[in-house]
């Protein structure tokens, strides 16, 4: 007698296998889970190891051994289903309505996610449009200044501080007349108006003078004083505002390497276009996968979805813990209920399996391959934005598994590639764009950047 299995189709993105195990077939792994017991427990006038199976049942029970093989035979049995089936499971098994009793077959049922069959439609019938490129003294002037303002200088004044000024403080918090652990600061530089120290810090400060003191109610965020109110006792030492350079030649010697200040706002005129020539591109690339998922009709897993939603509350509400604050406090901060955050969350996830899965569809039916050198290169890449070792981040995929899911990224960066260079893609005024010469001129090594092609999902 052989193991049975049969599989029901659910949703175009869902089955449920239905399994049965013949007693003998869980023989071999119940033999294996007495001897894992055997090793496991001490037993007086036997050697460990060598206690017989009729000693474990009496001593331990023979249900516990039943359930350590059960724990075995199920996915050995059920992924051998999914390979009789040929089914492309997506995410994790759901197992349910698992009955054994001893000496009788084991049946069980398995829900699981499946890849959908995916229509792509023709890629030259995909139009998109993008922004015109448009740049503006404006813009150009808002970069000169914002170099200007890297070489100000700051001067001493003798007048009451003002938003923009820099100032040196002493700072010391107490909680109900105690001093805060960590929570004084002396001689520290900071700029009014920035928002960059304590809430409550910058208005309390405009007015204030050398030698000026006050005092300011502020939340804390320090893991044991976190959301209690601290009273905070502030005291200016100096009050300086920044001293801007003139805008000349000089000045475009002393922060570039250009003589003149006409070749200075130039460059910094082909800077925008560059950065503007990026957004160009990530906007067609991000309308092009939008319509690409939508001519497709490609539904999303649910399932796929469910566990994408919980990793990302997991993630945020470690990221919130970190500095303090509950997943509640950030839901106010949104004004947005649970389910809204919710549903919002599941939208989000949804569009990025989607885009996985499409892009994945692409690759299979462009035949679409990545090199060795072509995988050692992103590996390199994401090495470098995570400042590590390309071999240190490696070593760490291989650990952590998720050296094939970088490779998938690649893949499918690639496929989104095969997609930009398919589509018709123009701008407001009518004038055609092409991405390669974006690429080009923009410094831009790939189309779709770290993420860019697959979004967030686990497809």
């Amino acid at each position: 007698m052989s193991v049975k299995s049969t599989v029901e189709t659910l949703s175009p993105t869902r089955v449920r296998l239905a399994v049965e195990v013949p007693f003998a077939e869980i023989e071999p792994s119940l033999q294996r889970a007495y001897r894992e017991v055997a090793q496991q427990i001490s037993i007086p006038g036997f050697r460990k190891g060598k206690v017989p199976a009729a000693v474990i049942d009496q001593r331990v029970g023979r249900g516990v051994v039943l359930n350590e093989a059960v724990q075995e035979v199920v996915p050995q049995q059920l992924m051998a289903a999914l390979r009789e089936h040929q089914v492309k499971s997506l995410g994790r098994p759901e197992v349910g309505e698992l009955q054994f009793d001893d000496g009788q077959p084991l049946t069980f049922t398995a829900e699981v996610d499946v890849q959908p069959e995916i229509t792509l439609p023709d890629l030259a019938e995909i139009e998109v449009t993008v922004d015109e490129l448009s740049i503006t003294d404006e813009e150009v002037d808002e970069q000169v200044n914002g170099l200007r303002d890297r070489f100000a200088t700051l001067k001493t004044v003798e007048r009451a501080a003002a938003n923009g000024d820099y100032v040196q403080i002493d700072l010391e918090a107490t909680v109900d007349g105690q001093p805060v652990e960590g929570g004084s600061a002396s001689n520290l530089s900071h700029e009014v108006g920035s928002g960059q120290l304590i809430e409550g810090l910058d208005e309390a400060l405009v007015g204030l003078a050398a030698g000026d003191q006050t005092t300011i109610t502020t939340s804390l965020v320090g893991e044991e004083y976190a959301g209690r109110p601290a009273e905070v006792a502030v005291t200016v030492r100096t009050v300086k505002e920044k001293e801007l350079p003139p805008l000349d030649d000089d000045f475009a010697q002393l922060a570039s390497e250009f003589d003149t200040l006409d070749e200075l706002r130039d460059d910094v005129r082909k800077r925008v276009e560059r950065v503007k020539q990026g957004e160009q591109l990530y906007a067609a690339r991000d309308k092009a996968l939008q319509e690409l998922v939508t001519r497709s009709g490609v539904p999303a897993p649910e399932g796929v979805v469910r566990d994408e939603v919980a990793h990302r509350k997991e993630h945020m509400t470690g990221e919130l813990q970190r500095i303090g604050r509950t997943w509640e406090d950030y839901l106010a901060q949104e004004g947005k209920s649970a389910e809204e955050m919710d549903a919002e969350l599941a939208g989000n996830a949804a569009d990025g399996v989607k885009i996985q899965m499409v892009l994945d569809a692409l690759a299979e039916a462009e035949e679409v391959q990545v090199t060795d050198e072509e995988f050692g290169q992103e590996v390199i890449s994401r090495a470098q934005r995570a400042g590590m070792e390309p071999q240190q981040y490696y070593d760490q995929l291989l650990r952590s598994g998720n050296a094939a899911a970088v490779f998938s990224d690649a893949r499918r960066g690639k496929a989104l590639g095969v997609l930009l260079e398919r589509i018709t893609i123009t701008d407001t005024a009518g004038n055609p764009v092409s991405t390669e010469a974006i690429r080009v001129a923009s410094g831009e090594g790939g189309a779709s950047g770290e993420g860019g092609a697959s979004g967030e999902g686990n497809a």
